[in-house]
């Protein structure tokens, strides 16, 4: 099967399906190809995932320390949904720790941009720590 590639990014689920009829018609080199796609594949969709939780995180601290009179108990609630899905994510997948040491930085101007976008201020706020990130207590 020469599109693998293109099967594995519309749908894991048919790849593994096209995979174990490859494996059933004796195609190994072509099932081979398959597997490393969705391998692939797989991997991405965990780091997009990753990404998109670490970016909520981020913006929802810059917005609670750029906006101290405005915070509400959504906030909060975000805080804290996104810390538990990044710390399921890592549980899934230990492999993404080491992924995960250079994401806030490389995130952190993402998610201040959608901060500011949402509050329809600019933040003063230059850097988040990993301490603000993952240990520090936000309640109202």
């Amino acid at each position: 099967m020469s599109q693998w590639k293109d099967l594995a990014m519309t749908s894991h689920y048919q790849t593994a399906i096209a995979i174990k009829n490859e494996l059933a018609s004796n195609h190994i080199e072509s099932a081979q190809s398959g597997i490393e796609e969705l391998i692939e594949a797989l991997s991405r969709a965990d780091k997009r995932a990753l990404k998109s939780q670490i970016t909520r995180l981020i913006m929802h601290i810059i917005k609670w320390k750029t906006q101290p009179e405005k915070r509400a108990p959504s906030w909060v609630y975000s805080i804290e949904s996104a810390r538990m899905e990044i710390q399921d994510l890592l549980a899934d997948e230990p492999s993404l720790k080491s992924y995960l040491e250079t994401l806030p930085d490389e995130l952190f101007a993402k998610a201040k941009k959608l901060a500011e976008a949402e509050m329809n201020v600019k933040s003063d706020i230059a850097n988040i720590t990993e301490v603000e990130l993952f240990e520090m207590e936000y309640k109202l």
